[in-house]
């Protein structure tokens, strides 16, 4: 039977060949998944092998047999539990990709109903260990891992040590028997810290929460589990006997809610298509918002009654689908390790990647924090890592997939001197985890970081000076000198100092230089000029923004010197308390440190930073330039009593009649603190025009909410008046 021939059934060799192939592939991806905990390919690989092996099932039907991938829910359970067999079998779901899978979907449940089945439940697809729990007369009878959906592991004794997981059923009619289905998860900030644990103690990191909490679930002793941040939430039953039952999925969830079961509020009862596609897009925008790592969006029929109508097909029911987001952890060959110089002289390493995308964007390079780090995670150069984007925007490596080693990879060596001016690299103190370059004053790198960071929207604001004119500025193409030698020079800056500069243009996230693909040779452009030698629009520019900057507030002053330690929280109480530059600068350790907010490790940092020469003379050739380095008190704020005291705010969106850090300002001078983000500690969001995504945050948390006249209240009559005109989002 030759390649190009087909065998009895009419099925090209070519396709028999790749479609064992591709189920080896499928069924040894499962496995390392769900059984081992220890994936080696990226969620996105499986979902390419997976549809292609539709495809071929597709185009050929008799590749389609019960043995096949696709016809399997889950993998076998493990070697290491009792085996317990489902109530009723955990079925998987199907996957759409776009707007137009969501679109067929709906069609074809249109078309197997002969009526449109909606209305139609749209809820987050938890990227966790999906689980089922039974509970008999109220009580928790047993806890199992979904296996291949008929058979599962028991890990009750587990299940027993998760937090928000009742042990008995409480309220009103509860079922003889249910059982129920949830994910279990690690959230997100619970996940970073237990990864940190992991990394100080010398041990290799999870690559992911998912993998964190099927490992954690799994451990042979209860006590481990109990000592790691699990959770559940559930989102549906496969058996309920004993008590009326609902009619709906949505009615199902205010019931479960009711028996003290954890449920999520973030699902939404839809009429249609664009409904459903709305919800999808906004948590594709505010997937970061939520407390837990969610893949997708799922989409239910919501009646009962409809969904016994569509049923199921060998693995999956008709009556729901999973929207997919585009990844965000991947695979790609680590090719080197190269390291980059901050503001602060820290010096980080950072791999040299094979391109990928993750994220709906390209990514070369990712950070690895610094030596230790690179030697705690087992990273080697040559390595197939995984990658991801923390929020969608910086990229990391989490850790090698060391099953993919052949040997060939080499360990990372981290250089002695600075990359960029030469300087001994050195740890500030014993014990720190960072090698800094000491050369602070005159390291072409740390000057240029410092720039770019001064000119960012906490800072200066200064919209002209992006990372391509800091490197312009700093670093000139020779035998040009910069013209900014230390942040002194900034303001003395003239169009006739910018017009004659050219630069390499480096990488924002590296500091290396950009190469010219046409040319093969570093990438330089004059930034300030015209091809005709007169000022740029950037130059015209620069100098406006640097003008408007002069009258910046003394707290963003204060975060634009690049003080270690002084981000704009700690910038905020300390211009709060002295209210000019001298006052700061002329402070004792002593007086720093009784500043709420400061303490005596950042104390004794501001204090060093000012009994610097050069760091003085910013301040004074900052003045001399008609930078305003003194925040001037309102009428009467002698008399501001202290009527927000242990009370948090959230500022966001435009209000008429303040910026932003008037609005705090006027909060903390009050007593109050303001922080950047909302959680169930906010005691109010203060929201003016476009508010956004912290909006809505704090109408999930059911955060009371204040518009401009609320906030006039709370400042002229203090929190319990304001309280009366805040929108308290309701259940």
């Amino acid at each position: 039977m030759s390649e190009q021939g087909t065998d009895a059934g009419g099925v090209p060799v070519s396709a028999l060949r790749r479609h064992a192939e591709l189920s080896e592939l499928v069924e040894d991806a499962r496995r390392r998944y769900y059984v081992d905990d220890r994936p080696t390919v990226s969620d996105a690989q499986f979902d390419t092998w997976f549809n292609e092996l539709l495809e071929l099932e597709r185009a050929h039907p008799p590749l389609q047999t019960p043995d096949s991938p696709t016809q399997k829910v889950g993998a076998p359970a493990s070697g290491d539990f009792a085996k317990v067999e489902h109530l009723a079998r955990l079925e998987s779901l199907d996957n759409v990709f776009n707007a137009d899978g969501v679109a067929a979907w709906l069609v074809r449940a249109e078309r197997l109903a002969e009526h449109d089945p909606g209305p139609y439940l749209c809820e987050l697809k938890i990227d966790g260990l999906a689980i089922a729990l039974v509970y008999r007369d109220g009580r928790l009878e047993r806890g199992a891992t979904r296996g291949d959906g008929s058979v599962g592991d028991d890990v009750t004794a587990n299940v027993r040590t998760i937090r928000g997981i009742p042990h008995r059923l409480t309220g009103d009619d509860v079922p003889s028997l249910v059982e129920v289905r949830g994910e279990v998860y690690i959230p997100v900030e619970d996940f970073k810290r237990f990864n940190e644990e992991l990394v100080e103690q010398g041990k290799q990191p999870f690559a992911n929460p998912r993998n964190s909490a099927a490992g954690t679930l799994r451990q042979k002793d209860p006590r481990v589990t109990a000592r790691r941040p699990l959770r559940m939430l559930v989102h549906g039953v496969g058996v309920w006997e004993g008590a009326a039952e609902p009619q709906a999925q949505s009615q199902v969830y205010d019931r479960l809610r009711e028996f003290g079961l954890p449920v999520s509020d973030l699902y939404r009862v839809v009429g249609g298509l664009d409904e459903i596609n709305d919800y999808i897009e906004y948590y594709r925008r505010h997937r970061h918002d939520v407390a837990y790592e969610i893949d997708g969006v799922v989409v239910k029929v919501d009646r009962f009654r409809e969904q016994r109508e569509l049923g199921s097909t060998s693995r999956a029911p008709r009556w729901a689908t999973a929207f997919k987001y585009p990844p965000q952890e991947v695979n790609t060959k680590l090719l080197d390790i190269q390291v980059g110089v901050g503001r602060t002289g820290r010096v980080t390493p950072f791999g040299v990647m094979e391109p990928v995308v993750v994220s709906g964007s390209t990514v070369v390079r990712a950070t690895l924090h610094n030596a230790a780090i690179v030697v705690k995670k087992g990273v080697l150069i040559g390595d197939t890592v995984v990658l991801r984007k923390a929020g969608d925007v910086i990229p990391e490596i989490i850790g090698p997939v060391t099953d993919l080693r052949d040997g060939s990879e080499r360990e990372f060596e981290m250089p002695v001197r600075c990359p960029e001016c030469g300087t001994e690299l050195a740890y500030e103190q014993e014990g720190d985890a960072d090698l800094r370059c000491p050369n602070a004053r005159g390291c072409p790198a740390q000057i240029r970081e410092r720039m770019f960071f001064a000119a960012r929207r906490e800072a200066l604001d200064i919209r002209g000076l992006g990372y391509v004119a800091a490197t312009a500025l700093t670093q000139p193409l020779p035998p040009q000198e910069p013209v900014v030698r230390t942040e002194a020079d900034l303001f003395d800056l003239t169009l006739e100092k910018l017009v004659p500069i050219r630069s390499i243009v480096r990488d924002q996230d590296s500091g290396l230089p950009k190469i010219d693909p046409k040319t093969g040779k570093e990438k330089v452009v004059s930034f300030f000029s015209n091809v005709d030698g007169r000022p740029s629009q950037n130059a015209h520019r620069l100098m406006e923004e640097l003008e408007r900057a002069k009258q910046t507030p003394l707290a963003r002053i204060l975060v634009a010197l690049s003080i270690r330690h002084v981000g704009p929280p700690t910038a905020r109480d300390l211009a709060g308390a002295m209210g000019s530059i001298e006052a700061v600068m002329n402070a004792s350790e002593e007086e720093l440190a009784a500043v709420e907010g400061i303490g005596p490790r950042v104390a004794a940092t501001i204090r060093q930073w000012f009994e610097v020469d050069w760091h003085r003379e910013i301040i004074t050739r900052w003045q001399r330039a008609g930078v305003r380095m003194r925040d001037e008190a309102p009428a009467g704020a002698e008399k501001v009593e202290r009527t927000l005291e242990g009370l948090t705010f959230v500022v966001t969106g435009t209000l008429s009649g303040y910026t932003r850090d008037q609005a705090g300002a006027a909060v903390t001078s009050r007593g109050g603190k303001v922080t950047s983000s909302v959680s169930k500690k906010t005691s109010f969001v203060i929201a003016g025009e476009n508010a956004g995504s912290k909006y809505d945050k704090a109408v999930s948390l059911k955060v009371p909410i204040l518009d401009e006249q609320g906030f006039e209240a709370l400042l002229d009559r203090g929190p319990e008046a304001a309280a009366q005109l805040a929108v308290t989002p309701e259940e």
